[in-house]
């Protein structure tokens, strides 16, 4: 059975999936697997997760001697796409202009399904491959953190990046989420404005202290939200904001932390507002050195096809973070997604043509080197 990639990813894009509500994608993923002759696992994290579906765990055994690689792509997209019907403009895949495209990260399944059809319907030699397809990447990796899968390959390439193809992902950030709540005391804004306490202007206060942005080549910060106050004559007794920071380098992102809790801890004593806070760290870094067999096999793929293959850093977190902090060795890989998370996102039909010749040869130099 033969997929075209186009095709293939138009009919993903046009299925709704937020993230938590993946389950028509993965529905759609087990039915065009059978028909390819594979079976998918559906594991058994939505509880753990709150999706409407598991992860989709699928096994393609080796056919001659290689390493076993891991494919992943993941299933939620940043926003609904309820209703939306991909539309072609010269060569171009573009959403109708009201929501987001869900390339990131539908443009990754199509490819990745495109190359297993063509692996199975010739005589292809290939090592085994594992393929997986994750939940709620959007919101924190969770799924690829509660993923119930005794995963057996030697390294992975995760087809999540808005860079170009032949792009290789080999640095992310650590991530710290701080979840800030200061609760000073009501009063009425007219008549007694003396006896409150202000918790907007408390957390205000500590904002305005804060390095927000780009804070040096590895490290950013983002105060992301603001909540706070019930009417404008009333003296706001409660202020919750919640702010990230990331780093490439463990001090630099322990240092910029401990100075948004000095901020926040200063600003509330201030006041007289009592403050609480909580810390999560939903990823960590990850560096794959060049010389590993994982980006050493796509420099290899990258130039048998005529695309020069580089290393990039990103600021973003993927399925790699928690991959490779597990012990599994995986790198990004670019899909030259374009504007993602924005109602402009788009993608060429060339791009998702090549994307599926660089994961073909990916998985063809890995068995000629064995």
């Amino acid at each position: 059975m033969k997929i075209n990639v186009v095709e293939e990813f138009i009919a993903l894009a046009s299925l709704n999936s937020p993230s938590r509500r993946e389950a028509p994608v993965a529905a759609y993923l087990v039915k065009r697997l059978k028909e390819l002759g594979r079976a998918a696992t559906v594991d058994e994290s939505a509880p753990l997760t709150g999706s409407d579906t598991g992860n989709l765990i699928v096994r393609v055994p080796g056919n001659t001697a290689g390493p076993t690689i891991l494919l992943c792509a993941h299933m939620d997209t940043v926003g609904p796409t309820e209703g939306m019907t991909p539309v072609i403009r010269d060569g171009i895949i573009y959403s109708n202009g009201e929501t987001v495209l869900g390339a990131d990260d539908k443009a990754g399944i199509a490819i990745v399904l495109t190359v297993l059809a063509e692996l199975l319907a010739g005589d292809v030699p290939h090592g085994g491959i594992e393929i997986v397809f994750t939940v709620q990447e959007e919101v924190g990796l969770v799924g690829a953190k509660h993923l119930q899968a005794d995963l057996q390959a030697d390294f992975g390439y995760i087809l999540d990046s808005s860079e170009e193809v032949g792009s290789i992902i080999n640095q992310a950030p650590s991530q710290v989420s701080l979840d800030f709540v200061l609760e000073g005391k009501a009063a009425h804004a007219g008549v007694c404005p003396e006896k409150g306490i202000n918790a907007i202007v408390a957390a205000a206060s500590a904002i305005a202290r804060l390095r927000t942005g780009r804070i040096d080549a590895q490290t950013t910060s983002n105060v992301g939200l603001f909540n706070g106050g019930k009417a404008r004559n009333i003296v706001p007794d409660r202020a919750e904001v919640a702010i990230e920071v990331r780093s490439t380098e463990k001090i630099k992102l322990e240092r910029e932390v401990e100075a948004v809790l000095t901020a926040f801890n200063e600003a509330a004593a201030a006041s007289g507002a009592r403050l609480t806070v909580r810390r999560d760290e939903p990823f960590e870094t990850f560096l794959i050195p060049e010389a590993h067999p994982v980006i050493a096999n796509a420099f290899r793929a990258g130039r048998s096809i005529g695309i020069k293959p580089c290393l990039r850093t990103t600021g973003g977190g993927m399925d790699a973070n928690v991959f490779n902090s597990c012990g599994l060795p995986c790198v990004g890989l670019g899909i030259g997604v374009a504007d993602p998370h924005t109602p402009q996102e788009h993608i060429s039909m060339a791009v998702l043509e090549a994307g599926v010749r660089f994961i073909k040869a990916l998985i063809g130099e890995a068995v000629a080197a064995a």
